[in-house]
């Protein structure tokens, strides 16, 4: 079955079982590989996209889900100034040790401060939480956020 997908602004055509994980549409489908497979369970955050503006977990997102929404993935991310001043933070900071989990932590952080423009710790902390690092640059991350939302340590 065709499903028309809105991603990073572009509307793609692809053929697959409604049923199918967003996550395997992007990755195998339509060669967006910047949106990792982590748990499969959505526990880890790896696969955090933005559907309308939300971050969701594409491995537990079937395509019936999206229906007409706006997808942005971390291809997209640079688009955002929100998600642009992150990922520069992310590099000035030099959060990424492996790199592996930092697409669902960049989505899910260009979430937070879109709802939370100056978040506190508290904030940041519920709104990262259940996004796995397992290099555990948590303080990294914590840091990148504050630098990209102006907010002093």
């Amino acid at each position: 079955m065709a499903t028309k997908l809105t991603i990073n602004g572009t509307v793609h055509t692809v053929s697959a079982d409604p049923e199918m994980p967003l996550l395997w549409a992007l990755r195998d489908l339509l060669g967006m590989t910047g949106t990792k497979f982590g748990c499969g369970a959505a526990y880890c955050g790896a696969c955090t996209v933005h559907v309308d503006g939300q971050p969701v977990r594409s491995c537990q997102t079937t395509l019936a889900s999206v229906g007409t929404a706006r997808i942005t993935t971390i291809e997209g991310l640079s688009a955002d100034p929100i998600g642009r001043k992150l990922q520069d933070a992310w590099v000035a900071l030099d959060v990424p040790q492996c790199g592996y989990c930092q697409a669902g932590q960049l989505m899910a952080a260009t979430a937070l401060l879109r709802e939370t423009p100056r978040p506190d710790d508290a904030a940041i902390d519920a709104a990262m939480n259940g996004n796995l690092c397992r290099c555990a640059t948590y303080t990294r991350i914590r840091a990148a956020i504050k630098q990209a939302a102006g907010v002093t340590a």
